[in-house]
Formats: structure tokens, C-alpha cells, sequence
């Protein structure tokens, strides 16, 4: 019969701090059984001493001075006596005729001592009296050295906190604290992430899986005179998949991971971020075929010589430039690749985004609707659904809408179905985490006077009013008047996600948004601070169009915008002040006209945006159908398939006019 191994209890391992311990515990030792305070000494009274003395039972007296205490042995008869039978016997001792009977503790050492004096010579007695001073080498030693042991000790931790933990391996000591903080990741233990798990992302996935496939089959390659690549740049907004990505090809490659932050080349000691950058690459070429993964590189791969006002050494600097050098230079090994992630590469210094360094920039985008639906999908496998969820519907209801995003709309809907004592999770629930999400939470119980609640349902009934009515106009899906986080009124709508914007779009859609201000001046001849994020959209859109996109005539076809960020860091605009002015008054003039055709198309329809709003006070909540039944059908709608989908393939998406 085998025996099993994981029956056998381990051996405790040996610690430097066992000695340590030991040598305190001997130290305590030694003062325990060496003071008073383990034998049968008792504590006496002047009074009583002076009795002990006129009755002969006092062989001697031992004053010590600087303690201010005496100590009082008995003669041999004494010790016999029943008055003294408490501390006749000594239960341990080293030395048992070192050990006195009483002690006590005396005020003033004259009058003490011309008391003794005056018993002696009254009953003729040849008592012993010895003057003597008492210290505690031990005690006082430990008292001198406690002050450098307390702040040796801290010094100790404070530098093994500030090298990256208390281990004994790299990092984890003082003399170690240039050695890199990456970890590497065991396929078969660390992590389970494979491609199957990374929904959409398809030319991405595809990018990464071909990495994967020159480790493990590189010949396939270099036959044909083809050469690895160094590394590939994950770019793309927050939340879409970055770092699963990089996850996923630690899953997938048979060859060791490394993965670090780009903070963990940031240290407060000079010279360590290049440190570890060195010891990082020398890791990776010892176990080549390697992959390298830097999230956030953006930490230490920002552009060089900007804001270094100072002139002082920059650490941050250093860490690049030793990065660059490791990824291109004298002695690279073409066997490490080096993936990172980022989503500020317009900030990356230029020599690490070129070729031969990061070979490859993949751009993870924004997932469309038929990859939101596979991500749904992954999401969707440990939740507990009560039916079967249209997700061709989910996926319609979140354009715009990250992966993260994703995984938070699944995670809310299971906290709200649980929150309302459900067994499952419902296609309401869903419904209610994208409002949760998008718009916020709900707050039913804000003081709202009626005449407030009054201006925010014709505020919203104008936006739903104007965006009917006009043809590149989003069309309503949802409007609320019940405050949504920061806002006091909510609508939903599903604009078109085009890939470009023309002129008469833009104008249509800044209409819609100052509907619900041109709302508030038709039915109350009055405008209030309700329209405040719409002035900031209608605002931003009217300069994008004359400064950034050309589409002003007066302006002409020109650009003053700068994709390299250049931009952010000067003190001048890049155009005179008359073409400021010019700009000024463009953008102005543009605003105005699409704030007068939105009065104009409410003052036309004065009736039915009146009606809409009174069912917007009674309901609090309304749909498309209630629109529907008092506009009629929109003008301009779109042919949609049995499953909701646009023929024409574009998709929309639920935005929130935030008030």
C-alpha cells in the first residue's frame, strides 16, 4: 500500500527569528528568577522592623541608598519562631543566604537610620546595619539598547515594505530593491483565461493569436525569412478588453508570462525603474521564448521632454530610455516579445511606437452590435435567467457600450432582480440596469415644488417633441421626470451610430437639444437653469463644427485641431484674435438658429407638446407608444426586420439628456 504524501504533515520551516525568540525568552528568564519577587520575601513596616529589633530577631540590615529600600535577614532562633514561619523556608534560591526575610521601603534615610541606632542602644543589641547601592545590569543594558533595537527594527521594515514585501526572493530585500516586481504566470495554475473567453474583438484576437502561433511554431515563419515581432501596442478606450486580451494569450502561449504595471518601474530611489527594467528583459531572455506584458504603459512611456520645467533628473525618463534600449538596441534577444496596453497613446513618446519596438498597434474599438451580443453571452453563462433573453434586443438597448460596461449591466440586473426577492433575473431587470447605469440612480424622494415639476415635463416634452419632428433627430425611446443622479429629468434616445456626420445631421440633433429650453420660452415666455447640460452639448458640437471638422463657410476649410496633443501644453492659440472673434460669432450665430426653428416648431405644434407634457405629469414615465398616439407615426422611420434590427444596419443607442 503507497502512502499518500499529502497525509504527512510539513515540516515547519526554519526561521532566523526561532533564535531570537529563544534569546528573549532566556534574557526574561534570567531577570524572573534572579529578582525577589520568585521567593517567599515579604514586605514589611518600619513599625514591625523596629518590633523585630527590640525582640532580638534581627541578625542584619542591608540599606540600599538609591532605591530608598532595606532589606532585613533574621537570625537562625528567629526563623523558628511561629511569627516568622511565612519566610522561614526559601522555595527556590540560588544562593539561599543571599536571600533576606523582609523588605521594606523607608522615607528619609537619617531619620530611618537614627531609629535602628537608638533601638541598639537601648536593648544592647549587635544587629549588622550596611549601607549598599543595587543595580540591574541586565535591565539596565536592555534599557540602552531597546532605543537602537526599536529603530533598527523599523528602519528594516520600512526598507523591505518600500522593495516590495517581506520575502526572501527578488524584490523582497533591501539589496534587492533594483530586481523587477513582474510575476510570472503558470498557464496550468495562474490563470484560465483562454481566447474562447474574449467575446468580439475578432482582428484583435487575431493579431494576438498570431503571436502566440510564432512561439510556438516559429519555423513556420523564419523559413520564409520572416522574423518574430518585438511587440505589439494594445490601444483603445477603457473597458474594452485590453488586459483580458493580454490574459488570454498568457492562457493560450506555452511559453512563461510576465506581467507588470507600468507604476511598478516608478520608485522613490534614483536609478530603479531602469534597474528593473534590465533585470526584467535578463529574466525574460534567460526563459526565451517569452512574452513580456506592460499594462498602463503610459506610466513610463510618456513622450520626453515635455513639462520638465525643472531641468533636474528624471527617473521617469531614465526607465524609458533603458525600455528602449532592451526592445531595439545592442544585444536585444528577438525571442522576448513585449506586449503592452494602453489607452493614452497619443502621449507615448515616438521612438517607442515605431517599428522594431512595437511592430504592431492593434486597436481594440468598441464592440458593435453583433460582438455586444457575444459578449452578452459570456456574461450571461453564471447568472440565472427566467427566460430566454432576446440578446439581439440587450445588444440593440447597449451601443456605445464597453465590455466592462457590459459585464456591469449583467452584474446590476442580478442585483436588482435580488434586490426585489426574484428567483431569477428578468428582461426588466436588464431594462432597469441600463437605466441605472446610463442615467443613475433614481431618487423618487427629492422635494420637487409643483411648478418645478412642471417646467422639467415640458423641458422634456420639447426635446421629445423636436427629435419627432425632425428627420436626422434621434427618436425617443423613454422619458422620465423622476430625478436620475445629478439630473431632475431623464430621455433616452436611439440616435444613429454613423461613421460620418454631415452638416444638416449635426444641426438637426443640435435642435433636438435646445427643444427643451425653446419648450420653457413658448409655454412660459420664461427660461430657467434647467437646460444647462444641453447649452454645454449644443455648445461643444457648434465649435467642433467651425473649428475642429471645417463645416462653417466663413471659417472655411481649415482646422485648428491637433491630434498629437501638442496643443494642450502651449500658452497661444493657434490663430489670430480677429479669427477668434470670427469664430466666437459663427459658433453663436449657429446656436441661435437652431434655438429659433425649435421655437418655431413648438409654437406649430403648441397643441400636442402641451398634451404630451400633461401625460408626462400624470405617467412620470413615457414611451415611443404614447408619442405615437399623439403624433401619429414619425415621418422618418425606419424599416426594421422581425427581431427589431434596422434594415439598413444601423445601429442606435439609449442616450440620457441629462438636465
Amino acid at each position: 500500500m503507497t502512502k499518500d504524501n499529502n497525509t504527512n504533515p510539513k515540516k515547519p520551516k526554519f526561521s532566523s527569528w526561532w533564535i531570537y525568540g529563544i534569546i528573549a525568552i532566556l534574557l526574561l528568564g534570567f531577570q524572573y528568577f534572579g529578582s525577589s519577587t520568585f521567593s517567599s520575601t515579604k514586605k514589611t513596616t518600619t513599625s514591625e522592623l523596629q518590633e523585630y529589633l527590640r525582640n532580638g530577631d534581627v541578625a542584619k540590615i542591608v540599606i540600599i541608598t538609591n532605591t530608598r529600600q532595606a532589606k532585613v535577614y533574621l537570625t537562625e532562633e528567629a526563623l523558628k519562631k511561629k511569627v516568622h514561619q511565612d519566610v522561614a523556608h526559601q522555595p527556590f534560591s540560588l544562593n539561599p543566604g543571599a536571600t533576606p526575610q523582609y523588605v521594606l521601603d523607608y522615607g528619609d534615610l537619617q531619620i530611618f537610620q537614627n531609629e535602628i541606632t537608638e533601638i541598639k542602644k537601648e536593648n544592647n543589641l549587635d544587629t549588622i546595619v550596611e549601607f549598599s547601592t543595587e543595580s540591574n545590569v541586565l535591565g539596565d543594558l536592555l534599557l540602552s539598547l531597546l532605543p537602537f533595537v526599536v529603530i533598527i527594527g523599523i528602519w528594516i521594515y520600512l526598507m523591505r515594505r518600500m522593495s516590495g514585501g517581506a520575502g526572501g526572493g527578488a524584490g523582497g530585500q533591501i539589496f534587492n530593491i533594483g530586481k523587477s516586481k513582474a510575476k510570472l504566470f503558470d498557464e496550468k495554475t495562474d490563470t484560465r483565461t483562454s481566447f474562447k473567453d474574449v467575446a468580439g474583438l475578432e482582428g484583435a484576437k487575431e493579431e494576438v493569436e498570431e503571436i502566440v502561433e510564432f512561439l510556438k511554431h516559429p519555423d513556420k515563419y523564419t523559413s520564409l525569412g520572416g522574423k518574430i515581432p518585438k511587440g505589439a501596442l494594445l490601444v483603445g478606450p477603457p473597458g474594452t478588453g485590453k488586459t483580458l486580451l493580454a490574459k488570454a494569450v498568457a492562457g493560450e502561449a506555452k511559453v512563461p508570462f510576465f506581467s507588470l504595471s507600468g507604476s511598478d518601474f516608478v520608485e522613490m530611489f534614483v536609478g530603479v525603474g531602469a534597474s528593473r527594467v534590465r533585470d526584467l528583459f535578463k529574466q525574460a531572455k534567460d526563459k526565451a521564448p517569452a512574452i513580456i506584458f506592460i499594462d498602463e504603459i503610459d506610466a513610463i512611456g510618456r513622450a520626453r521632454g515635455k513639462n520638465n520645467f525643472t531641468g533636474s533628473n528624471d527617473e521617469r525618463e531614465n526607465t524609458l530610455n533603458q525600455l528602449l534600449t532592451e526592445m531595439d538596441g545592442f544585444g536585444t534577444n528577438t525571442n522576448v516579445i513585449v506586449l503592452a496596453a494602453t489607452n493614452r497613446a497619443d502621449v507615448l513618446d515616438k521612438a517607442l511606437m515605431r517599428a522594431g519596438r512595437f511592430d504592431r498597434q492593434i486597436y481594440v474599438d468598441l464592440p458593435d452590435i453583433r460582438e455586444r451580443k457575444e459578449i452578452f453571452e459570456v456574461h450571461l453563462r453564471p447568472i440565472k435567467t427566467a427566460e430566454t433573453l432576446d440578446l439581439d434586443f440587450l445588444a440593440r438597448q447597449t451601443p456605445g457600450f464597453s465590455g466592462a460596461d457590459i459585464a456591469n449591466v449583467c452584474n446590476e440586473a442580478a442585483l436588482i432582480a435580488a434586490r426585489k426577492e426574484k428567483k431569477a433575473v428578468t428582461k426588466q431587470d436588464f431594462l432597469d440596469a441600463v437605466d441605472r447605469i446610463v442615467g443613475g440612480l433614481e431618487k423618487k424622494n427629492k422635494i420637487i415644488t409643483p411648478g418645478e415639476k412642471k417646467t422639467i415635463a415640458y423641458h422634456e416634452a420639447g426635446h421629445a417633441t423636436v427629435s419627432w419632428m425632425l428627420e436626422h433627430a434621434a427618436p425617443l425611446v423613454k422619458v422620465t421626470i423622476v430625478p436620475r443622479g445629478q439630473s431632475l429629468g431623464a430621455a433616452w434616445y436611439l440616435p444613429e451610430e454613423r461613421l460620418i456626420v454631415r452638416p444638416d445631421q449635426m444641426k438637426d440633433e443640435m435642435c433636438a437639444t435646445l427643444g427643451g429650453r425653446a419648450a420653457e420660452k413658448v409655454i412660459f415666455n420664461k427660461i430657467s437653469t434647467g437646460a444647462l447640460s444641453d447649452l454645454e452639448k449644443v455648445t461643444k458640437q457648434a465649435r467642433a463644427m467651425v473649428t475642429i471638422y471645417g463645416l462653417n463657410d466663413k471659417i472655411g476649410n481649415l482646422t485648428y485641431y491637433d491630434s498629437s496633443g501638442q496643443t494642450d501644453y502651449g500658452f497661444s492659440k493657434p490663430y489670430s484674435e480677429d479669427t477668434a472673434q470670427k469664430i466666437d460669432k459663427e459658433i453663436s450665430i449657429l446656436i441661435e438658429e437652431q434655438y429659433v426653428r425649435a421655437v418655431a416648431l413648438l409654437e406649430k405644434h403648441k397643441d400636442k407638446l402641451t398634451e404630451l407634457a400633461e401625460r408626462l405629469l400624470e405617467k412620470e414615465v413615457i414611451f415611443k407608444d404614447d408619442l405615437e398616439k399623439i403624433f401619429g407615426k414619425r415621418p422618418f422611420e425606419k424599416e426594421f426586420d422581425e427581431k427589431g434590427q434596422e434594415i439598413q444596419d444601423e445601429e442606435t443607442t439609449p442616450t440620457p439628456l441629462e438636465k
